[in-house]
């Protein structure tokens, strides 16, 4: 087998990384494998490159003005500057990837870095187009080899200690488009030529996929990695570019054309797999069939029309006495009395019939589909049976349209509460449309879930751009806000190490607190606590501090006088800056002008007070009486100032504080960004929302709604002891039909084992 150096030349770094992985060393099959899809992606990343430039100058040439034809020659010339760059960094992240295949370790949820001031603004609209296109790039992958890549990861699963899965495998589409994206963050280019390469990516990468999955689950096979999982072949496109084209239901029919040459093999032996496991649990928790003599098994064009009919007249609120298997009984015990002959389900379509009601069992069962929805969900469990006994890859196929429409319904609704108005939420009714047109329209032709599956998805992606703009306002708010109370803790020291424990006017210790306090936060936050400015208004308040102070010193009189009238300058240009109140600064104005008076006054009796000591006749007209000002009353600094955002009426209180080995503490830190999570505020009230972001500079988590409002905020440790409350349970956003699955065949295995 060739080397890595063979395979893809990396910079010097690969040492590097080759010496950080030697402590958890891939396995030879997986290095192996790990090479010859270097390989092949390197391979079609050129072709991409190579074609880049055509496609660049055929969009110059049809541009509309001169400035879009440069855009376009521009991107041309930064394309071949940056191309090896690209292409080496994108094989580097692949192999970086697999180095960590075999390192466990938790992991923690991305913290978001103080930004400066003027980055604060609202989300590009080309980030969102970026990734819509990819969004629907990676759902095409999945439609079209959804199957191969789940057996892949699987096999991947079995080699190494992480626990994969279809996103985060290394070869998976998610993982190969931000890699790629990643690589292409150096690129100077406008969003339209990004996107144009985006499909290049998938014209020349992505379309190729199929044959990299194939060969990479042949060569673990070859390895003896699970050999028993069957993958349906490969199929090949006569060209690239028929496979970008397709849309989501062309994609769909593609793979019926798929499944007629290829798959009945495959699904057969899935299926059969199921019965043997329903075989040896029969007489547990699957009902024993108890079938006379004389039964006659009625066909499977007889049970479709049988579930038609329940279809028909199933209840609107399905509940718990509705059971399917039940109803059918019931029917075909009728038939049998008008007939004369005992009627039964034949043992395939019964084996049917108990996998889907052990779906469902599950699905009604799993506590992150809200309550209301679930009733929703439940009157489709005739439907999907229909399919079930209609088409078998339903069961071995992960983008089969009905398996797909379950999940998509099912990641919709995670955020979805008790607590919304279910008659007025858009997403609610979205959903009770597509069960009422499945009740009422869905027949025998299985297509009708992939056109409301392509239907749903557009809505959902609709739902999904409007939530990540307010999602995005949300994080700018908060980062600003963060920034805003780092800044305030910044001025809260500079005030406390200058006036705690000092006596001083008191006019001039609310003037700092309501009104200096301001001027400080805002050359905080524009210019920051090392630059000139900042320096500059601390020594504005040092002043103005030291000219309210008594003083002895013959010298300070010069000094005074030489201090106010720049000192009065400087105050009055930080106050009109920071937008403070005309008629409270000119009182304050009026009262310093008092102090700073009386301050003159003092001096000039220090000054009187030697001559009259020493018997010198002063003129009574050099030396007038002194009368002395109202003296603003003094106030001592004992309590440590503290500054409230605009809004807050008081000091946020103190909050419980766990030891750093508090075993609660690592559950805080392994939420990630994106992890849905949900509160229980009481037995009754809970409250469902995503972890949007961790700011850094405060420590707050902040969690948002659906639809990207943000409902809450909490600190580490406050998480920490809701952990520690059990008030807090983190929601499984794994597909839920997959899961229904894999819990069913992991209770029928431990029913055979048992």
């Amino acid at each position: 087998m060739t080397t890595d150096a063979k395979v893809v030349h990396l910079n010097p770094l690969a040492a590097e990384q080759a010496n950080a992985a030697s402590a958890a060393r891939l396995p030879a099959a997986l290095i192996q494998l790990r090479d010859k899809a270097a390989q092949q992606l390197k391979q079609a990343l050129q072709a991409l490159f190579d074609n880049a430039d055509d496609t660049l100058f055929e969009m110059a040439d049809r541009a509309t003005s001169n400035g879009e034809q440069n855009a376009f020659f521009e991107a041309m010339r930064d394309l071949r500057l940056k191309r090896k760059n690209v292409e080496r960094e994108f094989l580097q992240a692949i192999f970086e990837s697999f180095s960590t295949l075999n390192q466990y370790s938790i992991g923690k949820a991305p913290s978001l870095d103080s930004v400066s001031f003027d980055s604060l603004s609202l989300v590009q609209n080309d980030e969102l187009e970026e990734t819509v296109a990819t969004d629907a790039m990676i759902a095409k992958v999945l439609s079209r080899d959804s199957q191969a890549l789940n057996h892949l990861t699987t096999r991947l699963n079995a080699l190494v200690s992480r626990k994969l899965d279809d996103k985060s495998n290394p070869l998976g589409p998610a993982s190969l488009c931000a890699n790629f994206l990643s690589a292409c963050a150096s690129l100077g280019v406008e969003i339209r030529v990004k996107l144009i390469i985006l499909k290049l990516f998938e014209k020349f990468v992505l379309v190729d996929l199929d044959q990299l999955y194939a060969e990479a689950n042949q060569q673990l096979i070859a390895a003896g990695v699970l050999p028993e999982l069957k993958s349906a072949p490969a199929r090949r496109s006569s060209a690239h570019g028929q496979a970008a084209a397709r849309g989501a239901v062309g994609e769909t029919s593609h793979q019926h054309s798929v499944a007629g040459e290829f798959a009945e093999q495959d699904v057969q032996e899935v299926f059969t797999a199921l019965q043997d496991l329903l075989s040896h649990a029969r007489g547990g928790s699957v009902a024993q069939r108890h079938v006379p003599a004389d039964a006659m098994p009625i066909t499977s064009n007889d049970l479709m029309r049988l579930l038609s009919h329940m279809q028909q007249r199933a209840p609107a609120q399905v509940n718990s006495e509705f059971v399917v298997r039940d109803q059918l009984e019931l029917l075909l015990s009728r038939a049998s009395a008008k007939s004369g002959k005992t009627r039964v389900v034949g043992e395939v379509d019964e084996d049917v019939i108990n996998l889907v009601s052990m779906l469902f069992e599950f699905i009604l069962d799993d506590r992150t589909l809200p309550d209301s929805l679930k009733a929703l969900i439940a009157r489709l469990q005739i439907p999907m049976l229909k399919v079930a006994v209609l088409d078998k890859t339903f069961f071995s196929r992960g983008s089969h349209p009905a398996r797909r429409l379950l999940n998509e319904i099912a990641a919709a609704s995670l955020g979805w509460g008790e607590q919304d108005d279910a008659q007025r939420d858009t997403l609610f009714q979205k959903i009770e449309q597509i069960v009422q047109r499945l009740l009422n329209d869905f027949v025998d032709d299985p297509q009708i879930f992939a056109e409301l599956l392509s239907d749903f998805m557009a809505f959902t992606v609709d739902e999904r751009r409007r939530s990540e703009l307010l999602e995005q306002r949300t994080r700018d708010a908060e980062e600003g806000s963060a920034r805003s109370e780092l800044a305030r803790k910044q001025v809260e020291h500079a005030l406390n190490q200058r006036l705690l424990g000092k006596k001083l006017p008191e006019v001039v210790v609310r003037l700092l607190q309501e009104g200096w306090s301001n001027v400080l936060t805002l050359t905080c936050l524009k210019h920051g606590v090392e630059s000139e400015e900042w320096n500059a208004a601390l020594g504005t308040m040092d002043d103005l501090i030291w000219s309210v102070e008594p003083h002895e010193d013959p010298q300070a009189r010069l000094r005074l006088l030489e201090l106010v009238p720049g000192l009065l300058k400087a105050l009055r240009e930080g106050m009109s800056s920071a937008a403070f109140d005309p008629f409270a600064t000119s009182e304050f104005f009026s009262e310093l002008e008092k102090l700073h008076v009386h301050a003159f006054q003092r001096f000039k009796r220090i000054m009187a007070e030697p001559l009259i000591d020493a018997g010198a006749e002063v003129p009574l007209l050099e030396l007038p009486p002194i009368v002395e000002p109202e003296v603003a009353p003094m106030i001592e600094v004992v309590e440590e100032i503290v500054l409230l955002a605009p809004g807050e009426t008081e000091a946020t209180k103190a909050e419980v504080v766990l030891p750093e080995d508090d075993e609660m503490l690592p559950k805080v830190d392994a939420l990630r960004v994106g992890s849905w999570v949900e509160f229980l505020e009481d037995d009754e009230h809970k409250l469902r929302c995503k972890l949007a972001a961790i700011i850094k500079p405060s420590g707050k988590f902040i969690f948002v709604n659906r639809t990207g409002m943000k409902v809450l905020e909490k600190t580490r440790m406050a998480l920490a002891v809701e952990f520690r409350r059990n008030a807090i349970r983190l929601l499984d956003d794994a597909l839920l039909f997959d899961r229904a699955l894999e819990s069913v065949i992991g209770n029928l295995r431990r029913l055979k084992n048992g």
